[in-house]
């Protein structure tokens, strides 16, 4: 996207190490800040960005079809590394939830000497398996959602329904794409509904809102997170060895069930698996594990001498 701008914001001390929040979707959004809340501002410099189109980032995809094509996970790293170089920082913890945690990693495994250590909820890597289960698969748990989620997709013949969305959402005949994402976040609200946490009604009641998430997700979902050929994470997080992961997820996690995390500890030696028994996709006990988790990693040496570049 020509003259992309990424937003980003800063709040504790200066001088202290540096934590990145990576927040979800994709097409999501920092929100009202809430991560903010989550460390200590004495101790630590915590940072956020609205990734590019969403949020405060502007252009909004909507607005920029034309070079929807530009906004990958590949471009997303460098906007990190971009935000990173500007606040002068030599190394942080990346955190990050849901969409949030294979942006986590993705960056993780491009610049490995950049990390101080990972703190993820809500575990995923954006893999077709997973992808497949939150847009087909757990039809069987939601049958009649599913069945209306699917027709309303309006696939043409080898077209997958995440296909069909991304096809329509970024497509020139804005009333059908605004239908689509009407349709999309009516199953995001289905699939989510034995979550704890739920609360009925839809996901996003501003319709841009809508449309930038539902825009942006199936751009990503229906190309595997730009994670293909060879930029799978799974395959690769051995090489995460030696940097300390907390994988946190909730037991009643039906939209990525804690598989996708048990997977990853199994191979990546220094990561810890935290399963919270009684939640689902985040929630307040996983969120107080991840300040627990960060706060542990930051107790580690190799943290103490993590000093932005403008403090040393």
């Amino acid at each position: 996207m020509p003259n992309a701008k990424i937003y980003w914001e800063a709040t504790g001390e200066p001088a202290g190490i540096p934590v990145l929040y990576l927040h979800g979707g994709p097409g999501g959004s920092l929100g009202r800040g809430g991560y903010r809340q989550r460390h200590d501002h004495n101790r630590f410099r915590i940072i956020g960005l609205d990734q590019r189109g969403c949020g405060k980032s502007t252009p909004s995809a909507q607005d920029d079809l034309d070079h929807l094509s530009e906004n990958t996970t590949q471009t997303l790293i460098e906007d990190i590394e971009a935000v990173r170089e500007h606040l002068g920082i030599e190394k942080w913890i990346l955190t990050g939830v849901s969409w949030g945690s294979t942006l986590a990693l993705a960056y993780a495994l491009e610049h490995p000497g950049r990390v101080l250590g990972i703190a993820l909820v809500a575990v995923t890597t954006s893999s077709r398996e997973e992808i497949r289960w939150i847009t087909e698969d757990v039809g069987r748990i939601f049958p009649e959602a599913w069945a209306d989620f699917a027709e309303a997709a309006k696939a043409v013949p080898g077209e997958r329904v995440v296909e069909a969305y991304a096809r329509r959402l970024a497509g020139q005949d804005r009333d059908d794409a605004r239908l689509a994402a009407l349709a999309w976040d009516r199953w995001e609200s289905t699939h989510i509904s034995l979550d704890p946490s739920w609360l009925p009604g839809p996901l996003f009641e501003d319709e841009r809102e809508r449309m930038t998430f539902a825009l942006l997700v199936t751009h990503y979902w229906a190309r595997d997170g730009f994670l293909v050929d060879g930029r799978e994470i799974l395959p690769r997080i051995h090489e995460l060895n030696g940097i300390a992961g907390y994988l946190i997820h909730g037991r009643r996690d039906i939209s990525g069930p804690v598989v996708t995390a048990w997977q990853l500890h199994q191979r990546w030696e220094s990561s810890r698996l935290v399963v919270v028994e009684e939640e689902g996709h985040g929630g307040p006990s996983s969120m107080a594990a991840l300040t627990r988790a960060v706060e542990d990693i930051a107790a580690k040496p190799a943290a103490h001498g993590a000093r932005s570049h403008d403090q040393a």
